[in-house]
């Protein structure tokens, strides 16, 4: 234990993202890791939206849509854009995750006529495979499960969109997007990809991988705030051809002259559907600030070693008490997911004892480790608080 402390405060010493932390709002006596499901909010998030509700409604009103407002989902989706790998104009902020799933899987399947199959991802996130069959149902086609792995199974001449995730949300395996996403090419299909679990933590390269849709969310490792609005990406070359399937006013390209047909926006603007959700799209705009001057690689191998050295403190701390469920080498996410039969009850006690993770049935206890706020010394904390709570257990 002398060693592990040590350890810790040595690497919290040399970390070269350490001095980041302070720009978050976070209580010290609370370990939070459990950033994959709702990111820990950057200090000027608060005052931000006190000023957009205080001047910017309160005081411009009516007169902030066309002063600001109105652009904010192309604004905000290019400080996204770095993040993912972007050239400018090809990512925009708009509607929920799910809702964009659909636009994305839909759009690809009329990128791909006289295809019938779109195959998902057998492991993905619930609602993704719940959209995946609304999708099929409007569009004519059906829904194939998939395990990643065996993509070359599956795909053939029927095949028309792939979903997959680049980090399983349950186990934090990280797939190899450049390999699946060259074999979905190779068999004529278009590639979707949801980053929900990898933005904010991966280095990723939607342009140079040549990804044809991709969504994700802010709300986890973008620390967007509860609810906040999604990203789609459609790259430059695909555009004109991306039809999706919610044609709202707000994808018109011309949305105020209130005409009765419906023409799409030249750019990635086509890809919005509705009245954005200003509140909260500007408390994303104020949270990404944060990422100025920061450098994906060091995000990464930051994440790499913190997850690593939490899964020594088990190791050493807990035996055979746990099983990890995570990759050991380098093909897991900024997660550590562990299994244990009363992974329900575990996590409310850990939680009282203001060490905060998650719970993914029916086992698993999930830890998610974002780099610009969790340090080395709150995974040994967590570590040790679990060992202690199964100690007590006898």
């Amino acid at each position: 234990m002398t060693e592990l402390n040590a350890r810790a405060a040595k690497l919290d010493a040399e970390d070269p993202l350490g001095y980041l932390r302070a720009e978050f709002d976070l209580d010290p006596a609370v370990v939070y890791l459990d950033g994959n499901s709702l990111g820990a909010p950057p200090r000027q998030v608060a005052g931000r939206v006190e000023e957009v509700v205080r001047e910017q409604w309160g005081r411009r009103l009516i007169r902030s849509w066309p002063e600001r407002w109105w652009v904010a989902p192309e604004r905000v989706g290019e400080k996204i854009a770095p993040l993912v790998g972007a050239a400018p104009g090809q990512v925009v902020v708009a509607d929920s995750t799910s809702v964009n799933v659909f636009k994305a899987l839909v759009g690809a399947v009329r990128l791909a006529p006289g295809r019938r199959e779109i195959v998902v991802d057998a492991t993905t996130f619930p609602t993704d495979g719940y959209v995946a069959e609304s999708a099929a149902e409007l569009t004519g086609t059906m829904v194939v499960p998939a395990v990643v792995d065996e993509l070359d199974d599956v795909l053939s001449e029927r095949t028309a969109v792939v979903l997959l995730n680049q980090v399983d949300y349950k186990t934090g395996r990280l797939h190899d997007m450049a390999a699946a996403t060259e074999k979905i090419h190779a068999a004529g299909a278009r590639a979707v990809w949801d980053l929900c679990h990898s933005v904010g933590v991966l280095p990723i390269e939607l342009d140079a991988l040549g990804v044809d849709v991709a969504v994700g969310c802010t709300y986890k490792f973008l620390n967007g705030g509860p609810g906040s609005p999604a990203f789609i990406y459609v790259p430059h070359h695909l555009q004109a051809e991306f039809h999706q399937p919610l044609p709202g006013w707000g994808g018109h390209r011309d949305p105020f002259a209130m005409e009765s047909s419906y023409a799409p926006a030249p750019g990635i603007a086509r890809a919005r559907a509705g009245t954005p959700d200003i509140l909260s799209l500007l408390a994303l705009d104020a949270a990404l600030e944060v990422w100025d001057g920061v450098d994906m690689t060091a995000v990464r191998a930051k994440g790499l070693a913190l997850t690593g050295f939490f899964i020594e403190c088990v190791d050493e701390l807990l035996g055979r008490a746990v099983e990890v469920v995570t990759p050991r080498g380098e093909w897991r996410g900024h997660q550590v997911s562990l299994r244990h039969h009363d992974a329900s009850t575990l996590v409310a006690e850990l939680t009282a004892r203001d060490v905060i993770g998650d719970y993914r049935p029916p086992d698993v206890l999930r830890f998610g480790f974002a780099p610009l706020y969790v340090t080395y010394g709150d995974a040994l904390r967590a570590a040790r608080a679990l060992a202690d709570l199964l100690a007590e257990r006898g």
